[in-house]
């Protein structure tokens, strides 16, 4: 999530300052080819992936193999909470397994305080910096969610999650499931690029520039930028079941994971309070649309989500009460997006129920309480 290694002595905020994500991650890649990916040109790193081509400059490249890798992603946060969320539609639960830290953590990193004995069941480890450790001594950098580790070693291999759910939906095709969604169909991709990249900078990141500014001339500026992107998202939506048309892409995913935590943590505690998702008509309904279908409410985790930001950012929340609100059964409620046409998974099928080992907590989802 945020790069830990970017914050201040005292919290994710610097004084006088706008926030500034901190966007290098470990750029290895897990692709099916690996000579062809090292023998190909390199490529400049692109703030939101790369769909197929060369690695950046220094990368490497792993080879994908079922039950090598585990993915490492805390459901509280967002930007892991896309990668569990991939990896559920293309139905690649048996290729890749799932370990989830828990929604809080300190300097040092996420902890599998959820697990029994406080250690992951397959890595073995308490916290998620040993397994960076083990790659890196001395890592650096912010010890960041989503990760994906190599089992065998115990060494992360990436933590670039703009990558990571690219891959898997081009890397990993021949362990997807039947009727598994194409989520960059060929001929939306140039576009998908450009809509992707304004959302990760005004909306996904946005909500973040207004939270962790560090002056009013800063929060203004970020707040204004946000909401215009916003209305932007609401009249394309208005006349469209998707971002990109008649079906779910990777660029819904991507959207969705920022949508369900705006109004529980953004709306309040990130100050991004010019209106609440459920007062804007399309994207409300928008987004109640994909969390009711498999693979995107499912995976969401509301308690764990407001755990993570009322407890972790004490500079921004320093007493560190959790609110009791928003009420969540809103988001069963009838969404109507139906009558636009399309269906999520075009000529595809909707995956199957979530396993038993990975279901959200009752209680934290009004879909597990409402359907078990």
């Amino acid at each position: 999530m945020e790069q830990r290694a970017s914050q201040s002595a005292t919290g994710y905020i610097s004084a006088g300052q706008e926030f500034t994500r901190d966007t290098q991650y470990i750029a290895d890649r897990i692709v099916a080819d690996v000579d062809a990916v090292r023998s190909a040109p390199t490529l400049e790193s692109d703030k939101v992936g790369h769909i197929g081509g060369g690695l950046t400059a220094g990368a490497e490249a792993w080879p994908v193999e079922a039950g090598r890798y585990r993915l490492v992603a805390a459901r509280a946060c967002p930007w892991a909470n896309r990668a569990i969320i991939v990896r559920r539609l293309l139905g690649l639960e048996d290729a890749i397994s799932l370990g989830t830290p828990g929604p809080t953590h300190d300097m040092r990193s996420w902890t599998f305080d959820l697990d029994d004995d406080e250690k992951d069941s397959v890595l073995r480890t308490h916290w998620l910096m040993e397994n960076y450790l083990r790659r890196f001594p001395g890592y650096p950098r912010g010890i960041t969610v989503p990760a994906i580790v190599d089992v065998p070693t115990g060494a992360v291999v990436t933590n670039d999650y703009p990558q990571i759910t690219l891959d898997f939906s081009t890397e990993w095709t021949q362990f997807h499931r039947d009727g598994a969604p194409d989520l960059l169909p060929e001929p939306l991709r140039e576009e998908m690029h450009e809509v992707t990249t304004r959302i990760f900078t005004e909306v996904n990141n946005g909500v973040y520039r207004c939270g962790f500014a560090g002056s009013q001339d800063a929060y203004d500026s970020a707040y204004d930028r946000l909401f215009t992107a916003l209305d932007w998202l609401e009249e394309r939506l208005t006349d469209r079941r998707y971002l990109m048309g008649e079906t779910i892409t990777e660029v819904d995913v991507r959207l969705f994971t920022t949508l369900v935590r705006f109004d529980p943590v953004y709306h309040g505690h990130f100050k991004c309070n010019r209106n609440k998702l459920s007062e804007f008509p399309a994207l409300w309904a928008y987004a109640r649309d994909l969390f009711q279908t498999p693979g995107f409410g499912d995976t969401v985790d509301f308690s764990q989500i407001k755990d993570h930001y009322y407890i972790v950012h004490a500079d921004v929340n320093p007493t560190g009460i959790v609110p009791k609100g928003p009420v969540l059964n809103e988001w069963l409620t009838a969404h109507r997006r139906e009558d636009l046409g399309g269906s999520p998974f075009g000529d595809g099928t909707a995956p199957g129920p979530v396993r038993a080992e990975e279901r959200v907590t009752a209680g934290h989802n009004p879909l597990v309480d409402a359907h078990g």
